[in-house]
């Protein structure tokens, strides 16, 4: 199985008048559902489809709640999951307050499984 992409001409947002190039985006083939990944693990497993639904959905309530917690949460050789922030300056550290930070999200850094995977990639276009 091969990872499809598509093409598309951009142009460089740091000086437009250079010529356009051609970039490769990954385009995803599809998704899964959590039902659906609860019986491909199912299958795989000698635990039942509703046990292995049961797990995984304390799973995502545990991430959840650690990741709030501001815990850096481990998934062994897969990988981890880590609130991260982002905020405008303040002329000095006592005019700062929790108004300034703008941005949040969770970013994930793949294990050596995934990277490992990352590695073996092919490629298809679309």
């Amino acid at each position: 199985m091969a990872v499809k992409y598509v093409l598309s001409e951009k142009s460089n947002p740091m000086n437009p008048t250079e010529p356009k190039k051609w970039y490769a985006n990954s385009k995803s083939d599809g998704e899964i559902t959590l039902k659906a990944l609860g019986k491909e693990i199912t299958q795989r497993s000698t635990v039942n489809h509703a046990d292995t639904l049961a797990v995984i959905e304390a799973l995502t309530q545990v991430l959840t709640e650690r990741l709030a917690e501001g815990k850096i949460v481990r998934f062994g050789d897969f990988g981890s999951f880590q609130v991260s922030i982002g905020s405008e300056g303040a002329e000095t550290e006592a005019k700062f307050s929790t108004s300034l930070i703008r941005t949040k999200k969770v970013t994930f850094r793949p294990g050596v499984d995934l990277k490992e995977m990352l590695n073996n990639l092919k490629f298809e276009k679309a």
